[in-house]
């Protein structure tokens, strides 16, 4: 993809092969892991499939998560972005999903947020996607905070895999 994202501190790129170490030591954390089923990953090769998986995104849905870099240090922090999600999700499917993971280091500086209102900005006034959609751990409450903050609005509560979340729409009122 050919596309990249900048805000006041980070820059928004597409996710390459390259980024494999960056992404690994933020996924084999636990603590990020906490909300996310308690499954860190085991093994770089974990992160080459689910990569892989994203690339397959950017040629299937023309968009995927990307990687964040914080602009001052020039260092992969996470990812963050839009997914076209085709595998059913609170008994939803073929819908436009934001989400963000970062890396411990850079968790309470804003840098969610800052990456969710840029995404959030390009899917309604660029892609002119009709509506978002978010769920987050019940629990996790720094990102059901975000998803309030980009102007979500939680809508219920579900059960999935044994795990309660939240789920969150907005719909693009600049769409008549």
């Amino acid at each position: 993809m050919d596309l990249l994202l900048e805000t006041k501190n980070l820059l928004l790129r597409e996710m390459k092969i390259d980024d494999a170490e960056a992404l690994y030591q933020m996924d084999c954390n636990p603590k990020v892991h906490q909300y996310l089923w308690n499954k860190p990953v085991n093994s770089i090769d974990e992160i080459y499939q689910n990569i892989e998986k994203v690339r397959n995104q950017y040629l299937e849905n023309n968009i995927g998560r990307f990687v964040v870099l914080e602009k001052e240090s020039n260092s992969i922090i996470g990812w963050a972005g839009l997914k076209y999600n085709t595998e059913t999700v609170h008994n939803r499917i073929n819908f436009y999903d934001i989400g963000y993971r970062l890396n411990e280091n850079s968790w309470g500086k804003g840098y969610a947020s800052e990456a969710a209102f840029a995404w959030l900005n390009y899917g309604f006034d660029v892609m002119k996607i009709e509506s978002l959609n978010a769920s987050a751990h019940v629990h996790n409450s720094a990102s059901n905070r975000i998803l309030e903050k980009i102007g979500l609005k939680f809508t219920e509560n579900y059960i999935e895999d044994e795990i309660s979340w939240n789920w969150y729409e907005l719909k693009n009122n600049k769409i008549v």
